[in-house]
C-alpha cells in the first residue's frame, strides 16, 4: 500500500462467498476496514445456486480460522468437522452467519461494474501509485456509486462466466437461439419442476470433469425410476484408462468414487459414450436438439444439454487496471505454472500467497476461484491461505505474508462440489483402499485413513 494512500478508506472486497468473506475476517483481525460489496441479495448467491450438491471436503476443511475466530462471540457452533455439508448447508450453517457477524460491512444487491485508479485510465503512469481506487457500483434500484478504496481484492468467483458448448471456447452456432433448451449447471433432480423436465427424456452432458460425472450419476439414478430417461455423454476426447479417473487405485478417493459412478451408469446402459466429439453447432429437430461436431458428425435427437465445461473469470470490469495474467488460463503469471492443469491435478497445487497473486497495479488482488482462472484444480482452503496472506502483505507485514501457514499433501483433494455418499462406516481392506462407502477427503490428514503423503500407510 502506498504510503500516501488515505488510511481510512476501506479495501472493497468484491464478492461475499466463502472466500471474499474470508477475506474481510482476515482484513478486520489485521486492524484494515473491509467493505464487502456482493451483486446477489445474500451471502453465498453462487453457492445457493448449487445447494443440492454435497461437498468434497468435510466441515473441518471449510471454515477458515479467521471467520471462526469471528464467529466464536455470536455463539456461532461449529458443526462436526467429520460430516460433509451441500451447498445450501454452508450457505446457511457458516457463510449467512459469517455476513451477518461482519454486519454493515457487507453491502448486498451491490454489483461492481468497473475498479480504476482515480483520475487515472489504466495508461497513464504519472502520479498512479499515490492514487486510491474507485470502485463503480451499481445497486438493483439503479442508482449508481463511487466507492474510494486502499486496495482491492476480487474475489468474484467464476460462477456466473461458465464455459460455452462450442469446442473453441466459443459459443456454438445455434447455442444462443437454443438456450431454453441449455442449461450450464447440475440438475436439481430433487426438485420436482426440474425433475418434470429430465424424466423420461435424452440429456446430453458435456464435459469430462467432476461436475459432468456428478450429473451423469443423477441422471443414471432418474433413469432406475422414469424409463426412458437416458444421458449422452459428449466428450471431446476418447475413453481411455484414465476417462474415470483412477478408480478404485485412485489417490484421490473422492475423485475415484465418482468416476466409478460415471463408468457404472454407462456399464449399465442408463447412458451412451459420444467420443471425439467436438461441438460446432447446435442444431433444432422437431422440438428437439442435435449436436453437430466440427468434423460434421451429428448426434441422435436429444431433448436437453446439460453444459459442464468449466468456468472463467469475468474480468470485464477490472479493465482499467493493469493486470498480469497468463495469456492461456488468465490467471495472475506467477501463480499460472503451479497451476496448469496440463501438468497438475488438485494434489500437486501448493499454497501460494500475495507474492504470486500480485499484478503490476499495485494493491489489487485476484482471490479465490478467480485467482485460477479457467484452471479447474481450486481447494478451498487454498483460497483461505492466499487472503489471510494477502491481507498481512496489506497490512505492511511482509514477513507474514511470505510465509507459508497450510500443508498440503500431495494427496490433498479438490474441494470444489461433488456427488458422493456420506460416510458412515470406517472403511476395511488394505491400505489406503477406496471405503466400501465412498467418501471424500481433502487437504491434511484423511479422515478415514492413515495413508500418508508419500503413499505410505
Amino acid at each position: 500500500m502506498s504510503e500516501n494512500t488515505p488510511a481510512e478508506l476501506p479495501v472493497v472486497v468484491i464478492g461475499a462467498g466463502p472466500i471474499g468473506l474470508a477475506a474481510a475476517a482476515h482484513l478486520i483481525g489485521r486492524g484494515l476496514d473491509p467493505l464487502v460489496l456482493e451483486a446477489g441479495p445474500g451471502a453465498g448467491t453462487s453457492v445457493r445456486e448449487w445447494a443440492h450438491v454435497r461437498l468434497f471436503s468435510p466441515w473441518a476443511e471449510v471454515v477458515d480460522p479467521a471467520a471462526e475466530k469471528l464467529l466464536a462471540p455470536t455463539g456461532w457452533a461449529r458443526p462436526d468437522g467429520a460430516t460433509y455439508p451441500a451447498g445450501g448447508d454452508w450457505v446457511e450453517q457458516y457463510l449467512q452467519p459469517l455476513a451477518d457477524a461482519l454486519g454493515d460491512k457487507v453491502r448486498y444487491n451491490a454489483r461492481v461494474t468497473g475498479v480504476a485508479r482515480a483520475g487515472r485510465d489504466r495508461i497513464v503512469d504519472s502520479g498512479r501509485d499515490e492514487q486510491p481506487f474507485t470502485v463503480h457500483v451499481e445497486h438493483t434500484d439503479g442508482r449508481e456509486e463511487r466507492i474510494p478504496a486502499r486496495a482491492v481484492v476480487d474475489a468474484s468467483g467464476t460462477w456466473s462466466t461458465p464455459n460455452p458448448l462450442g469446442a473453441n471456447g466459443l459459443p456454438a452456432l445455434g447455442e444462443r437461439a437454443a438456450h431454453g433448451r441449455i442449461s450450464y449447471r447440475i440438475p436439481d433432480l430433487t426438485d420436482p419442476a426440474v425433475r418434470e423436465r429430465f424424466a423420461g427424456k435424452r440429456t446430453a452432458v458435456v464435459g469430462t470433469g467432476a461436475s459432468a460425472f456428478t450429473a451423469l450419476a443423477y441422471l443414471a439414478d432418474l433413469a432406475e425410476d422414469e424409463p426412458g430417461t437416458h444421458a449422452v455423454w459428449v466428450l471431446r476426447r476418447g475413453i481411455n484408462g484414465s476417462t474415470y479417473g483412477g478408480g478404485e487405485a485412485d489417490q484421490l478417493p473422492a475423485r475415484g468414487a465418482l468416476g466409478l459412478r460415471a463408468k457404472r451408469a454407462v456399464d449399465d446402459g442408463y447412458a451412451s459414450a459420444l467420443t471425439g466429439f467436438r461441438t460446432a453447432a447446435v442444431e433444432p429437430l422437431d422440438g428437439r436438439l442435435v449436436l453437430v461436431a466440427e468434423d460434421g458428425r451429428r448426434s441422435e435427437p436429444v431433448d436437453r444439454v446439460v453444459v459442464l465445461t468449466g468456468l472463467r473469470p469475468d474480468l470485464s470490469f477490472l479493465s482499467e487496471v493493469r493486470l498480469g495474467l497468463d495469456e492461456r488460463l488468465q490467471a495472475p503469471t506467477a501463480l499460472a505454472p503451479l497451476i496448469d492443469p496440463n501438468q497438475h491435478s488438485c494434489g500437486t497445487v501448493y499454497p501460494h500467497g500475495a507474492a504470486e497473486l500480485a499484478h503490476p497495479e499495485r494493491d489489487v488482488y485476484l482471490v479465490g476461484m478467480k485467482s485460477y482462472g479457467r484452471a479447474p484444480t481450486f481447494l478451498a482452503m487454498t483460497g483461505y491461505e492466499q487472503v489471510r496472506s494477502v491481507a498481512a502483505q496489506l497490512a505492511g507485514d511482509v514477513a507474514a505474508a511470505e510465509r507459508v501457514e497450510l500443508t498440503l499433501p500431495e494427496t490433498g483433494v479438490c474441494g470444489g462440489a461433488g456427488l458422493f455418499d456420506e460416510p458412515d462406516t470406517t472403511p476395511s481392506g488394505g491400505c489406503c483402499s477406496v471405503p466400501a462407502v465412498p467418501q471424500l477427503i481433502t487437504l491434511g490428514a484423511p479422515a478415514a485413513s492413515s495413508c500418508s503423503s508419500d503413499g505410505g500407510c
